[in-house]
């Protein structure tokens, strides 16, 4: 921990140096993108693989390779859903409640990129946190008016959650797709993959819950969170 904790200072400090002087430019980048997370080592043995969304925003030098940006990125790595009666008192009425096992992912990022030619490919080094997270709810699925016919949440909980440090590397590339006339703006699609080294935290999983006799208890998990993610996306560039 004490060592993470050294690399987690050195990084800040290369990645928040470069901010002044960068933000003065007008390079400036976007992306969204379509998440899979897969669990590495010992993690891989606790959750299944997961799926989710994330995004980037970066600032950088017109005409360098150099920029600094941060994401985040949410995953969903468990869900289930049951039907049960409102209430003890109110056994005619029935819900479904959901429970769903997420991880946030935070990173502020380095990145060294060529921004010319039909492939652009880049190498990034991240640093920040993992948030996992258990949530249950109740939806209703009968309410809706004139203006919307989904689903909602009436009543929902955290049952459990936990963070880490996280760190990694990885890359991609970026291929350009669209380019307004004056070149001043773009749009590119991203294939990305990072592996990111989480420390050690508790969750919970798919089945971690139980009930019995109207109370509830948790089997608690825990290991390191390593992560591979990948993203395919599409970025704007400025």
């Amino acid at each position: 921990m004490r060592s993470e904790r050294t690399l987690l200072t050195l990084m800040m400090a290369v990645l928040f140096l470069p901010a002044g002087p960068l933000l003065a430019q007008t390079g400036l980048e976007g992306s969204l993108g379509f998440l899979a997370g897969i669990p590495q080592k010992d993690f891989a043995d606790q959750v299944n693989t997961g799926g989710g969304f994330g995004g980037e925003f970066l600032w950088a030098p017109g005409a360098g390779p150099i920029a600094v940006g941060m994401s985040f990125n949410y995953l969903i790595y468990g869900s289930e859903t049951r039907t049960e009666p409102f209430s003890t008192s109110i056994p005619d009425v029935m819900v479904d409640v959901t429970t769903t096992n997420s991880i946030l992912l935070g990173h502020l990022f380095l990145r060294a990129q060529t921004r010319q030619g039909a492939v652009q490919p880049y190498v990034d080094g991240l640093l920040g946190f993992d948030y996992l997270f258990t949530e249950t709810s109740i939806k209703d699925d009968d309410w809706h008016d004139e203006w919307d016919d989904g689903d909602h949440d009436v009543f929902s909980t955290t049952n459990f959650d936990d963070s880490a440090f996280s760190w990694g590397f990885g890359g991609g590339c970026m291929i350009p797709v669209w380019q307004e006339s004056s070149g001043k703006v773009q749009i590119l699609v991203d294939l990305q993959g990072h592996y990111l080294r989480g420390g050690e935290a508790e969750y919970l999983k798919k089945g971690s819950i139980r009930r019995e006799n109207g109370k509830v208890s948790y089997d608690v998990s825990k290991s390191r969170t390593d992560l591979l993610l990948i993203k395919l996306g599409a970025s704007v560039r400025f």
